[in-house]
Formats: C-alpha cells, sequence, structure tokens
C-alpha cells in the first residue's frame, strides 16, 4: 500500500512565506533552471534585490528535482545567512539523495526549534515521517505523523500519510480509520479513495473497495493506481478477463512507471497460473 506522496510538501509551500520573512535570499527565476547551472545566492552586500519567498520556492523545487544542486545552492544560501529556510531545503535535498535518515532527523530538529506556524512544523513534520518510511521505519513515521495531527487535527493530507505507515506496519484496520476521516474531509480526494479501497482489500471487504474505486474512476479516470487496484479486486472476485482490462489501462495510460511495471507483473502471474491449469 506504501506510495510516498507530495502531501507533506504542500503544506510547506502554503506557508513558505511566512518561513522565508525576513531571512536573506537570492531572488531567482525557476524557468531558467533548464538553460542555466545552478548559481548559488549573491551576497546581499553587493547590492542585489533578494527575494526571500522566491529564492525558498525555488529552492525546495531544486532540491525535489535536482537534489545534488540543491544542496549546493541550499549550503550556498545557509552561508548567507538563510537561515531557517536554507536548512529546511537542505533536508529535502537529502531526502532526494537517499540519505533518509539523516534528512528525518533534520526535519524533525526543524519542526521542534521553528517559531513559524502550526501549518508549517506540521508540514516538516509530516515530511520527516516520508522519510522515515522510505527509509524502512514505520514506526518513527507514525510518530511523526501522529505529532503533525497534533498540530493540524484531521488535516487530510497527514491522516493519508499516517495511513500509509500504519499500512505498512500492516495495522489495516487503523489505516482505514485514517482514511475515512481523510476521505470525508476531502470526498474528492482520489488517492485516499484508492488507499482506502486497498485497506479494505486487506480486511476482505471487496464490495467496499469496489465501491470506493469506482469513485476514484468516476472522479479522476486517468490516476493509474486505481486501475491497478481496480485490477487486483477483480482478480480476486474471479473476473479475470475485467482484471487484465484494467491492468493494460494502466499500461496504456502511464507505461513508464512503477505502477506499470506491477501491472506487468499481475498480468504474467495470473497467465502463468492459467498455464498450469
Amino acid at each position: 500500500m506504501r506510495r510516498i506522496t507530495g502531501a507533506a510538501l504542500c503544506l510547506l509551500l502554503l506557508a513558505s512565506s511566512a518561513l522565508a520573512a525576513d531571512k536573506p535570499a537570492k531572488a531567482k527565476d525557476p524557468s531558467q533552471q533548464q538553460q542555466q547551472q545552478t548559481k548559488p545566492p549573491s551576497d546581499p552586500s553587493q547590492g542585489e534585490v533578494i527575494n526571500n519567498a522566491q529564492e525558498y520556492r525555488h529552492c525546495i523545487a531544486l532540491a525535489r528535482q535536482k537534489p545534488d544542486d540543491g544542496w549546493e545552492e541550499a549550503l550556498a544560501w545557509t552561508s548567507l545567512g538563510g537561515g531557517e529556510p536554507a536548512r529546511h531545503c537542505a533536508a529535502i535535498a537529502l531526502i532526494g539523495l537517499k540519505q533518509f535518515e539523516e534528512a528525518a532527523t533534520r526535519l524533525e530538529t526543524l519542526a521542534r526549534d521553528s517559531h513559524s506556524s502550526n501549518m508549517l512544523r506540521a508540514g516538516m513534520l509530516a515530511q520527516a515521517g516520508q522519510s522515515w518510511l522510505l527509509a524502512k521505519q514505520p514506526e518513527k513515521a507514525y510518530a511523526d505523523q501522529t505529532a503533525a495531527l497534533k498540530l493540524v487535527p484531521d488535516a487530510p493530507d497527514v491522516l493519508v500519510d499516517r495511513s500509509q505507515s500504519l499500512a505498512e506496519a500492516k495495522n489495516y484496520r487503523e489505516a482505514l480509520a485514517d482514511l475515512n476521516k481523510a476521505v470525508e474531509g476531502d470526498p474528492k480526494r482520489v488517492d485516499a479513495l484508492v488507499f482506502r479501497a486497498t485497506a479494505k482489500r486487506f480486511l476482505d471487504d471487496l464490495a467496499g473497495a469496489k465501491t470506493d474505486l469506482d469513485a476514484a474512476k468516476a472522479l479522476n479516470p486517468l490516476y493509474q493506481d486505481t486501475w491497478l487496484e481496480s485490477g487486483i479486486n477483480k482478480r480476486l472476485t474471479g473476473d479475470d478477463a475485467g482484471a487484465r482490462q484494467d491492468w493494460l489501462k494502466v499500461l496504456e495510460i502511464a507505461p513508464d512507471t512503477a505502477t506499470a511495471d506491477a501491472a506487468r507483473r499481475n498480468i504474467e502471474m495470473m497467465d502463468v497460473e492459467k498455464v498450469k491449469q
């Protein structure tokens, strides 16, 4: 059931201006990233006009897209007094560099020491939780996500994140409870519906899972994870032809993804079983 999302980042970017306020940073146009190599933030003493919030958004985007460059940008910005925003950008870059435990520890420290809003601190904790989950430590992920929910109670983003940690630990009933709250808070959230269908499948509620999958398809017929899970659901109910169609739909929508790889494996396993019969 584990799928790492950008939910925590959404919380963080909503509050990025508040975090970046009154801290030195360099204005940079993100559209130029593909046209030139990354340059470190300029020295404010040279008279360049500085836009704190813009640099923060740029650094976070770079850290996610090109973590090596994002790391260098964050270090340069830190040396110029970038403070908390620069340290946060460095932690995000570490996630991209697969230094998950170090990233999680830094994010926890930032959240603990930050004087920013509850939303921003919750976003940092949610990011830390995702990092722990990538490090295959769901218990630590759960702890950070639970702490985040104390700051932003019943936030759908964090509930979805925590459901993944619970599912990773095979606590599907508790994961379902979080997903019920997430869907209640945001009924049109497709990923929550699909995650909930997966949790219901593990709890042997295939009919309930199908209801969620049908709702997800109606909301976004191009969301590939829906079709993967729908194929599994149909396979378990004996509808092999329907399962094949759903998995082929994944290959049509997103052929070069991990979801497509899973769909191919399921088709292959189904074909092997038929040959054995």
